[in-house]
Parts: structure tokens; C-alpha cells; sequence
């Protein structure tokens, strides 16, 4: 049966009871407080074996009182509560030294377990990082899903682990491998991000590992490689999928043996960075389509974070939204809000191009629209001038028959989206919205049959074959090349 003291504060009654409660019923004994004052006495006298308190007291900070206790009791496991659920909190809860930071509302048997092991555990004497008051905060959101991140960087932040971070495009990949340096151990090294679709194949072995004199054709002189210039800080590998292989080998003995060899040089060189890669692809299918080491992804993937799509989280695009147009009436542009309905068709929109897309819908509305409120008729008319799928009567799926033909199943799911708006009319722009509609699927249906050869994609549809690379670029269509 567990036992232990517990040392329990928080100003909302109600919480105090349930989490007293639940808490006496685990085994462990209880005292409990509204106030800083009190909580601290306590510790002063050597009571409690765990303490549990909330960010925001009446009389103190929680955040100002932590150092103290730390410096008191090192020993005593401390973990947070807040109802301010933002990445700096949890941030700032990491660097000041608590065991676990819980955002409200939280689960009561996930708590009970977070204290079980706090007991069992008792964390060791740590220093804790410097700490920031910057409010330019990083990363944007309270659901769930982004409580999950948020928690997982701070956990992060004093470690050299490296990290594989997987998203679609637009989720703010390259945005949390900034955080986990700017906020981590190395933030006083330099931050290095380098992206493989970037850089032409036979050269990005130059590109991360520099090159000597002489060592190819035009190497003119010695080139200093992204490992160089990230000693001592975070080199970012995005889109880490189309590394080719001969890379990937070299890359691999880097993670290995902690030493590289410039292209055409001899004598190896040790390096001291840490990797963070990231990417849009699932690397499991390109391991099995032999275009990815299948060692070097268990190297790269020694912590994987996953990043939530925006369809997942919408109950985060009020605040991503507010973020965005204070960041852009900061560029200069006059000050905007939506109203109801505008944000309302946010929220059902699916989003395909993730937090990126709203960010530049937020800039469109600042920079092209006067009025100070942004309308739910303005926010349509931008969303329905990108390719989205046509929106259908709630409660209702479009089925076709099978001996339905493709001009009547388009006529029929034509039919239900006019009768979507009833008294009035769709957004203009309608002919061209739809041909984008049908291009994505016919075009990817193309490349599936060909097993993603772009030159007979482009013969089967009857396209030239740089049309055909543009309209996968523009469609940000995935190509995923497999063999027979």
C-alpha cells in the first residue's frame, strides 16, 4: 500500500476536496492549504513528503516560490497544476525544478500515478536551467494534444536525446526543433537546420559534412559543412526521408562513433552536436521499399513526437488566430478580429495545409480587408479561393451506386453542396474550384497506378511531364515510389 505525505495546495476548494479524496483513498496522507504562506511553512518544518500545488495563489506565484523550496529540500518532488495551459508554463515548471507539470483539467488516476512515481522515484539534486521570462511564445495552443507536446519538450529540454519528429506539412516541425534548442542546454550553441528536398542529392554528402579541395569537380576550395557549423548546438535534419543512401551511411556512422570524414578527406573528425530529425513521410514504407537504413531510423528515433494536424486541435485556431494577428499588426498592419461566424468557419475547415495555411489566411485577411471585424462571408470567400473538398449536409455521406458513372456521381454531389447554402449562393469561383476538386484525386489515382513514375503518370494522363511535376507541387500530392 502506498504511504507518504502529501503536501496539497490550491485556492479552488472544489479541487482541493477531489484531489484530497482521491488521494486519501490511494494511501497517502494529506494536508491541504489555499495559500502560498501556509505551503511554505510546511515545507520550512520539514513536512510532507510530495508537494502538489497550483501555478496562480492568492498571495504568491508558485513559480517564485519553487526556487526556494528547491533550494530548502532538493529532494522534495514538487509537481504543478495550472489552468494556464501554455508551452511557457510547462516550460517554466521544468526549469525551475518540478518533478511533473499536469495541465487543468487533468486525470485523476494519471495524477495518483505521477505521484506514485515521484515516491518511488525521488528525483536526484538537479540544476536547473536559466530561466526565461520571454513571452514571445513559441508554440500556440491548449487542447489536449498539444498538453501532450508541451510536456514532452519540457522533459526534453535538459536532455542531448535525439529526436524524430513526424507531422504533415504545416504542423510546425521545424518550429518545436527551435524550441527544444532555444529552451535546452545548448541554446547558447548555434541552431543549424538543413533540408534534404532542398538540396540536390549529389550534394547534400557536401552540404552535412564539407568537402576538401579537389575532392569533385568546381570543390575549388575546402567547404565548411552543416556539422561544423553546428558544433556545440542542434543541427535540424528536415525531410530526413529524401536523404539518399550513401548519405544516410555516413550519417549513421556519425551517430555511431560521434566522428565524420569531410568528401575526400582522410582524417576523421569528432563532433559534438545534437540531431534532431524530422519529417512528412512514413519512413516504415520507405525501409520496406529499401530507400530508408532501417538502422539508422532506430538511431534517429530514440524519442518520437508526433505533431497533431490542425483538423485535430481546432479548438486552438482562436488562439493561433489571435497569435497571428498580433504578430502582424506588429509588421505594421492595422488591428483585426473575427467575429462569430468568421471563426466558426475556421473551425470547420479542414485544413489541409495545416497551422501554415492559417497563418497566411490570417495575413491575407489583415493585409487585403479594411474592416476591423473579419465576417464569416470574408473568411468563406478566402477558404473556397484554396482547393478544399466540397462541404456535405450534416449527418450525411455521399455514396456512389455501383453503376453510378463518375458525371452523374459529380452531379449528385454538386447537387447536395448547392443545397447546403439554401437562400443563397455559393462563393464565386466555383468552375475553377471544382476542376482543382477533381484534378488532386485523377492525378493521384495516375501516379498510384504507376507506382509513382512521373514520366508514365504524365503518358497515362496525357500531360507534359513538367505540367505534371506542378501540379503535384502545387497539389501537395505525396508521391511514394514503390517497385513491382
Amino acid at each position: 500500500m502506498p504511504s507518504g505525505q502529501i503536501l496539497l495546495a490550491d485556492d479552488d476548494a472544489a479541487i482541493r476536496t477531489v484531489l484530497n479524496q482521491a488521494l486519501s483513498r490511494a494511501g497517502y496522507e494529506v494536508r491541504s492549504t489555499s495559500n502560498a504562506a501556509t505551503l511554505w511553512r510546511w515545507i520550512a518544518q520539514g513536512e510532507g513528503d510530495l508537494v502538489i500545488t497550483d501555478v496562480m495563489m492568492p498571495d504568491e506565484n508558485a513559480f517564485d516560490l519553487l526556487p526556494r523550496i528547491k533550494k530548502l529540500r532538493p529532494d522534495l518532488p514538487i509537481i504543478v497544476m495550472s489552468a494556464q495551459n501554455t508551452f511557457m508554463t510547462a516550460i517554466k515548471a521544468s526549469e525551475r525544478g518540478a518533478y511533473e507539470y499536469l495541465p487543468k483539467p487533468f486525470d485523476l488516476k494519471e495524477l495518483v500515478a505521477v505521484v506514485g512515481r515521484a515516491l518511488s522515484r525521488p528525483r536526484s539534486p538537479s540544476n536547473p536551467t536559466p530561466s526565461s521570462d520571454n513571452e514571445d511564445i513559441p508554440l500556440i495552443g491548449r487542447s489536449a494534444a498539444m498538453q501532450e507536446i508541451y510536456r514532452a519538450l519540457a522533459r526534453l529540454m535538459p536532455t542531448d536525446l535525439t529526436v524524430m519528429i513526424t507531422g504533415e506539412s504545416g504542423t510546425g516541425k521545424e518550429l518545436v526543433a527551435r524550441a527544444l534548442h532555444d529552451y535546452g542546454k545548448r541554446r547558447q550553441g548555434p541552431f543549424v537546420a538543413v533540408n534534404m528536398a532542398a538540396i540536390p542529392r549529389e550534394l547534400i554528402e557536401s552540404e552535412l559534412f564539407g568537402h576538401e579541395k579537389g575532392a569533385f569537380t568546381g570543390a575549388t576550395a575546402r567547404n565548411t559543412g552543416r556539422f561544423e557549423q553546428a558544433e556545440g548546438g542542434t543541427l535540424f535534419l528536415d525531410e530526413i526521408g529524401d536523404m539518399p543512401m550513401e548519405a544516410q551511411t555516413r550519417l549513421l556512422r556519425v551517430l555511431q562513433q560521434g566522428e565524420y570524414t569531410t568528401v575526400g578527406g582522410r582524417v576523421p573528425i569528432k563532433t559534438n552536436v545534437r540531431i534532431i530529425a524530422a519529417t512528412n513521410k512514413d519512413l516504415r514504407v520507405l525501409i520496406q521499399q529499401g530507400l530508408f537504413r532501417e538502422d539508422l531510423f532506430f538511431r534517429l528515433n530514440v524519442v518520437p513526437l508526433r505533431l497533431p494536424p490542425l483538423r485535430e486541435r481546432v479548438e486552438d485556431i482562436p488562439d493561433l488566430a489571435r497569435h497571428f494577428f498580433v504578430l502582424v499588426e506588429k509588421e505594421g498592419l492595422s488591428r483585426k478580429q473575427l467575429d462569430v461566424e468568421a471563426m466558426d468557419r475556421l473551425k470547420r475547415y479542414r485544413w489541409p495545409g495545416n497551422v501554415r495555411e492559417l497563418e497566411n489566411l490570417i495575413r491575407r485577411l489583415a493585409a487585403l480587408y479594411p474592416q476591423d471585424t473579419i465576417t464569416g462571408a470574408i473568411v468563406d470567400a478566402e477558404l473556397d479561393a484554396q482547393p478544399m473538398a466540397l462541404p456535405q449536409p450534416a449527418g450525411k455521406t455521399a455514396h456512389a451506386s455501383p453503376s453510378e458513372g463518375l458525371s452523374d456521381a459529380v452531379e449528385r454531389h454538386l447537387a447536395e453542396y448547392f443545397s447546403g447554402y439554401r437562400d443563397t449562393l455559393p462563393p464565386p469561383g466555383l468552375y475553377h474550384r471544382i476542376l482543382r476538386e477533381i484534378e488532386g484525386p485523377l492525378i493521384g489515382a495516375a501516379l498510384a497506378a504507376t507506382r509513382g513514375n512521373q514520366i508514365r503518370a504524365a503518358e497515362l494522363l496525357g500531360v507534359n511531364r513538367n505540367t505534371l511535376r506542378k501540379k503535384v507541387r502545387d497539389l501537395e500530392l505525396m508521391v511514394v515510389r514503390t517497385s513491382r
